[in-house]
C-alpha cells in the first residue's frame, strides 16, 4: 500500500503545472497533503510539526518549481518566443510539446517549431539550435488572433506536456519534472510518517520555490525557519548512461537513494553524513554516496544561512533529468522515505548539537 500511495502522489505532482514563481499547483497539493502551511512573500510554504520536544529544529525541505519557459514576446505571425527557465539543452526541445498557462488559468497546448529534414542545409543539421532561434506554434493565424482568442500574454509561464506512466517493469516510472517532485513527495510523506512514528524535534516540512533559477526560495525559507540542521530532498541527475565508467556511477537507478557528500555548491556537514550512512547501513537501507563534479541545490544557500547549518542532500537518481522524460525507480524513492524518516529519528538534542561541536 506504500508504494501504490507514492506512486499517486508522484503522479498528482509530477501532471502538476509549475515554472518557476509559479508554483501555485503544488502549493495546493502540499496543503492538501499536510494541513496548514504558513506562507511567506516569495511563495515558499512551512508546515511544522512539533514532537516530544521544541528543539531542535529540523528542516526537511524539497523545491516545488521545474524547468520550464517563459513567454518573451510574440511574432506578427502568432508565433510564440520563449525564454528559459532553468538549465535547457536546445538538442532536447524541437518539435516537443508544452503548455502555456494563460492569465485566465487556461492551459494552452502547443508545439516547439521544427524545420523538417528537407528544408536544412547541410550545415545545419550539424548544429544545436538555441533557444533564441526557437519558436512556438499553438496554431494562431496572427498576434491579434493569439491575443483576442487565446488569451496568451508576454510573461506566461510554460511547462513541458508530459504525462506521467508506468513503464513495463511498473516500478519505473516515466514523466516531467521528477526534478523535484521526488522531493517534494519525500518531504510529505516523511512528514507524516513522523507524525504516525513521533519524533524528538520539531520538524518543519518545506516546499521552496525558484530553485531553478538560483535557489531562490530557499534563502528566503532558511531565515524564516532557522533551522538547527536541514535534508535537503532532490531528483538528482542519474549517471548510468553511456559512455559513463561503471567505477564512477554514484547515482545508478534501482541502486537505492543518493546521499550526496559534495558538490561544487555545498559541502555537507561530514557528521551529518556519518550518521545518515550509519542509519542506512543499521537498517538495511540501499544508498549510494556521491562526490558530484557538478550541479547544485537548494542546500547552496541553506547550509550559509544564519550561522551556517549543518546540511546533507538526498536524492532519488533519475535519467534524463531537465526534458520531457525522465526515469525514476519507486524502490529508490522509498529508500529515501525510509533513510529520511529514520535520521529524523535521530535527531535529538544532543546528536544535533555534535554535529558543530567544532
Amino acid at each position: 500500500m506504500t508504494k501504490q500511495k507514492s506512486i499517486d502522489l508522484l503522479k498528482r505532482l509530477t501532471e502538476a503545472h509549475g515554472a518557476p514563481g509559479h508554483e501555485t499547483e503544488l502549493r495546493s497539493i502540499f496543503r492538501q497533503e499536510l494541513g496548514e502551511c504558513v506562507s511567506d512573500n516569495i511563495g515558499n510554504l512551512v508546515h511544522t510539526q512539533k514532537g516530544s520536544d521544541d528543539n531542535p529544529r529540523v528542516m526537511i525541505t524539497g523545491h516545488m518549481d521545474e524547468v520550464a519557459f517563459m513567454v518573451q514576446s510574440i511574432t506578427a505571425d502568432g508565433l510564440i518566443r520563449f525564454v528559459n527557465l532553468g538549465g535547457w539543452w536546445g538538442h532536447v526541445l524541437l518539435a516537443q510539446r508544452v503548455y502555456i498557462q494563460t492569465r485566465s488559468g487556461q492551459k494552452i497546448l502547443g508545439v516547439i517549431t521544427s524545420k523538417p529534414p528537407h528544408f536544412l542545409a547541410p550545415e545545419e543539421r550539424k548544429k544545436v539550435l538555441t533557444l533564441d532561434k526557437m519558436l512556438i506554434d499553438v496554431g494562431a493565424t496572427s498576434a491579434q488572433d493569439l491575443h483576442e482568442n487565446y488569451g496568451i500574454r508576454v510573461g506566461d509561464p510554460i511547462v513541458p506536456d508530459s504525462n506521467f506512466q508506468q513503464l513495463h517493469d511498473p516500478d519505473m516510472l516515466l514523466c516531467k519534472a521528477f526534478d523535484n517532485r521526488c522531493g517534494v513527495g519525500l518531504t510529505i510523506e516523511v512528514t507524516q510518517r513522523l507524525r504516525e512514528e513521533g519524533h524528538p524535534n520539531t520538524v518543519f516540512a518545506t516546499a521552496t520555490v525558484q530553485e531553478e533559477v538560483g535557489t531562490r526560495g530557499a534563502q528566503v525559507a532558511a531565515r524564516q525557519v532557522k533551522p538547527d540542521v536541514a535534508i535537503v530532498m532532490e531528483g538528482t541527475p542519474a549517471d548510468d548512461l553511456p559512455g559513463n565508467p561503471k567505477n564512477e556511477r554514484q547515482g545508478v537507478v534501482g541502486n537505492g537513494i543518493q546521499l550526496r557528500a559534495m558538490d561544487p555548491t555545498a559541502i555537507s556537514n561530514p557528521r551529518l553524513v556519518q550518521l545518515v550512512v550509519e542509519t542506512a547501513e543499521e537498517h538495511n537501507i540501499k544508498h549510494q554516496v556521491a562526490v558530484r563534479r557538478g550541479g547544485g541545490t537548494d542546500a547552496k544557500v541553506i547550509h550559509l544561512s544564519n550561522q551556517g547549518i549543518p546540511t546533507i542532500v538526498l536524492g532519488v537518481p533519475a535519467r534524463y533529468i531537465h526534458t520531457h522524460n525522465s526515469i525514476i525507480h519507486i524502490d529508490d524513492y522509498l529508500s529515501g522515505l525510509q533513510l529520511a524518516t529514520e535520521v529524523i529519528k535521530r535527531l535529538d538534542a544532543e546528536t544535533v548539537a555534535k554535529l558543530t561541536d567544532f
